[in-house]
């Protein structure tokens, strides 16, 4: 890798950053954060990183999910608890479908900072500088909400560091044990609407008591109580990633201390620009959006800058299309990684292609356009021959009214019952566990279709 520097990439083209007026107050901030204990640790983001080498190579499935934006005023232990639970039922549903182990990766611990379409929005003929997330401004609709603070980094840092507290003993503290994830499952199946995936839970039922008549238990066998889980987010406020990049004493390299896989957006994946600068000298597995406008000269530059060894599990590209666009854009991507022998994770991202706004006015993602992109992720990389390795959701274990569809079938008129999301709309905990279900069936497609070619 040529020259690096944690700063080098104040020389570069900077987008979606706020312009602090208060020069001093951010370097107090700053040499603040460079004084804290990391929120993660090299060793994490190795184990990380080799995992996703399994899933590049259709030994493991990725599971991303959580919080369109995390909230200052929406932070407790519940929510932590209850999006940490549906994960895990989703993870094991995966876990059935695909019969590899599923890589679980939240967007906890540290999603704070948003990119926006508009630098500024206008309501009531009011022009306000646009709402970047908490740890860059405040959501009210005043002057004084709107200006940049950097202090807010400090108050990310306590939240993420509190959230990743609790991840851990819930991972390591019974609260994972395999045996209760899969009762949370079997109560969601025992509704009518479910009654379709009520056969799938039951196989997996059988499973576990065959495992334990086998004497694998959880008491046994520390594996069945915990889980591996880790942390992610978009390293889109470069201060606060500078301010806690530490050197690694085992590897003299670099790593991001903020969470074990930081991507970059498809609105700064700019290759010579500020956010590829700071992501490409981090030994981080590293996840990169790709939109429509993603062209194949680019992402060439992207991967060779990003993973100049071509490590596997370094680099995570996460498909953003839109239902109907997928079949259009993923192919000429997907030759282009080919041509270039290139090591990569596939990841769905069906999310942010898919949001439109309701006829009651509010920004919504339809169930069945979410469920749709998903399935032709699947399609073209059955077509071209490569691994669909993993997915990438906005989600909450919340029962809220964000997006409509589903079983339940949120509808328009229900959006304004709980929206509560400060920026896009998430999946429900009933939405996000019927898509595990739903992916759950492609991934057993690809494993039959897998073998019939083995034996062809």
């Amino acid at each position: 890798m040529t020259e690096w520097s944690k700063s080098a990439w104040r020389a570069k083209p900077r987008v979606q950053m706020p312009d602090y007026t208060d020069a001093a107050g951010l370097a107090e901030v700053e040499a603040q954060l460079s004084k804290y204990p990391p929120l993660v640790f090299a060793g994490e983001a190795r184990r990380l990183k080799a995992e996703l080498g399994a899933v590049s190579r259709g030994e493991g499935f990725l599971l991303q999910g959580g919080d369109c934006a995390e909230s200052f005023s929406e932070f407790s232990a519940d929510n932590i608890r209850d999006t940490f639970k549906v994960m895990l039922q989703m993870a094991m549903v995966l876990t059935y479908g695909a019969k590899v182990p599923v890589v679980k990766v939240g967007r906890m611990a540290g999603q704070f900072a948003k990119p926006r379409s508009a630098p500024t929005e206008t309501v009531g003929g009011v022009e306000l500088p646009s709402y970047r997330g908490d740890i860059i401004n405040e959501l009210d609709f005043s002057e004084s909400a709107r200006i940049p603070d950097p202090r807010k980094m400090l108050q990310a840092y306590t939240q993420s560091a509190a959230t990743l507290n609790l991840l851990r003993a819930f991972s390591t503290g019974g609260f994972a044990d395999i045996h209760r994830v899969h009762s949370w499952t079997l109560g969601f199946t025992e509704s009518d609407e479910a009654e379709k995936y009520r056969d799938l839970a039951n196989r997996i039922q059988d499973a576990l008591d065959f495992m334990g008549a086998a004497g694998l238990t959880s008491d046994v066998n520390h594996e069945l109580s915990t889980v591996d889980f880790y942390t992610s987010h978009e390293a889109l406020l470069l201060e606060y990633e500078e301010a806690l990049a530490r050197l690694d004493s085992t590897s003299g390299q670099w790593v991001a201390g903020s969470g074990h896989m930081i991507w970059i957006g498809d609105r700064t994946r700019q290759p010579d620009g500020a956010h590829v600068e700071f992501a490409r000298g981090v030994l981080n597995p590293i996840g990169l959006k790709c939109g429509p406008s993603m062209d194949t000269e680019d992402l060439k530059v992207l991967m060779s800058k990003l993973n100049p060894e071509n490590e596997a599990g370094r680099l995570t590209l996460i498909a953003r299309f839109g239902a109907g666009n997928v079949a259009e854009h993923l192919p000429r991507l997907i030759e282009t990684v080919k041509s270039e022998g290139a090591n990569v994770v596939w990841s769905c991202d069906p999310m942010h292609g898919n949001t439109i706004k309701s006829d009651s006015g509010y920004k919504t993602r339809p169930f069945e356009r979410v469920l749709a992109e998903v399935q032709e992720f699947f399609a073209v990389h059955r077509d071209q021959g490569t691994i669909p390795g993993g997915v990438h959701f906005e989600m909450t274990g919340q029962d809220v009214t964000e997006c409509t569809g589903g079983l339940r079938a949120v509808t328009d008129e229900n959006l304004s019952d709980r929206y509560h999301t400060a920026c896009d709309p998430r999946l429900n905990a009933s939405q996000s566990l019927e898509l595990a279900f739903l992916v759950a069936e492609e991934l057993s497609n690809r494993g039959r279709s897998d073998a019939a070619a083995a034996t062809a």
